[in-house]
């Protein structure tokens, strides 16, 4: 059978847009809306295909050459062939579904460029190797690895892994926004690599070399964040997010705060400084390694009380108490569906939900409809360049 075409129509939620084939779903990868294309098939399942488009028949506006020679193989990126402000066009109109689909909320807002807003900004870059030592990326929805010797979105800073052979199964790279370099893996360092970072750290979290830990500065505050604990990949994520949380959150002196899903104490801090000596932050993480981070980073603030349990956990024990003034969250991309009756149980003036996932975002802005509170205002930003991937602060208020 040969490869058939098809028209492409909206973008879908995932870096894939979707077309018909005989009547069936096809997601279609490489696409843009309004193109006609011949694709291959990749997968099938009872309701839907998977396809990538192999041949552009009739190109959309807004289609460029991808810079990167290896789009189309490693599944890095969804968008290397996607003008940078289509590609935030795009962006917006998933929120817009996933929002009005999954919440009945319709949202007229842009998804907003932070710089760098194409390549070079990925601070952190964890690279596969594969059975001949060489590191690279791993294919879309694959385990094969497509070994790469340069990645476009990869920050120019970063230790130099591509184009050497490891012995290990993977290698992390990060440079910091201090200028600290770290390697986390398993494997043997060359001597002129280890020369030319500030630690090595193994995948156990064990440190083999020098720091084990960098030094992440956000405005006027500085951060550890040790091995791979959690961090914003892009360089100018976390002041972006913590500037639209502190706006939204509307913290007054002597506050009681929660921030849930606390990480490092990021936000903890900036919270901190709006709540004063009298109020009270509770900063709620229950990873181990972002919690002895949190203890480092926010032993000066008094008014910061850590607690080190899941959320959940501590919602359901009533260990933050009966009543807040606000709650700020960021949870995993999977979204905090089981926290969010607890969290409208403490009657909160106000939400700030920071989130990775439109999705999972519009599930949980439903259910919190359910409990009271209503959308606000939500920002988007474009943080993850060429991906389809987009961070979103939603602030809720009481009905």
């Amino acid at each position: 059978m040969s490869d058939p075409i098809v028209d492409v129509g909206p973008v879908a939620h995932g870096g894939h847009c979707v077309a018909r084939l005989d009547g069936q779903v096809v997601f279609v990868r490489h696409t843009l809306p309004g193109e006609r294309v011949r694709i291959r098939i990749t997968d099938r399942s009872s309701s839907f295909l998977r396809a990538d488009a192999i041949e552009i028949i009739e190109p959309a506006s807004g289609r460029v050459e991808a810079p990167c020679r290896y789009a189309g193989q490693c599944g890095g990126c969804d968008f290397q062939h996607v003008d940078p402000a289509v590609q935030r066009a795009l962006l917006g109109d998933v929120v817009r579904e996933q929002l009005r689909r999954l919440a009945h909320i319709d949202w007229e807002g842009e998804v907003e460029a932070v710089e760098p807003s194409s390549t070079g900004w990925r601070t952190r870059m964890q690279f596969a190797v594969d059975e001949a030592g060489r590191p690279g990326l791993r294919r879309h929805r694959s385990h094969e690895i497509i070994a790469v010797e340069r990645c476009l979105i990869a920050h120019p800073d970063l230790p130099e892994v591509l184009g050497r052979s490891w012995d290990a199964d993977s290698v992390e790279a990060i440079v910091s926004s201090t200028g600290d370099r770290l390697l986390v893996t398993d494997a043997s360092i060359p001597d002129d690599v280890e020369a030319a970072v500030d630690g090595v750290v193994a995948v156990d979290g064990t440190v083999r070399g020098g720091k084990g830990s960098v030094v992440e500065q956000v405005l006027a505050a500085d951060f550890r964040v040790s091995g791979s604990g959690f961090w914003q990949v892009h360089p100018d994520a976390a002041a972006t997010l913590v500037e639209a949380v502190v706006e939204g959150a509307q913290v007054e002196p002597g506050d009681t705060v929660l921030d849930l899903y606390a990480g490092v104490g990021l936000f903890t801090t900036f919270l901190a400084d709006e709540a004063g000596e009298d109020g009270v932050v509770l900063s709620v993480e229950s990873d181990r390694g972002a919690s002895r981070d949190a203890r480092r980073n926010l032993h000066d603030l008094p008014q910061v009380r850590l607690v080190g349990e899941t959320v959940e956990r501590a919602l359901g024990q009533g260990s933050l108490g009966e009543s807040v003034d606000v709650v700020v969250l960021d949870p995993p991309r999977t979204g905090a569906k089981k926290a969010v009756r607890g969290i409208a149980g403490l009657e909160p003036r106000r939400i700030v939900y920071v989130a990775c996932d439109p999705a999972a975002l519009a599930r949980d802005l439903a259910a919190f409809d359910a409990q009271g509170y209503r959308l606000d205002g939500l920002r988007a930003f474009a943080l993850f360049p060429m991906t389809h991937h987009v961070e979103c602060v939603a602030v809720l208020v009481r009905r």
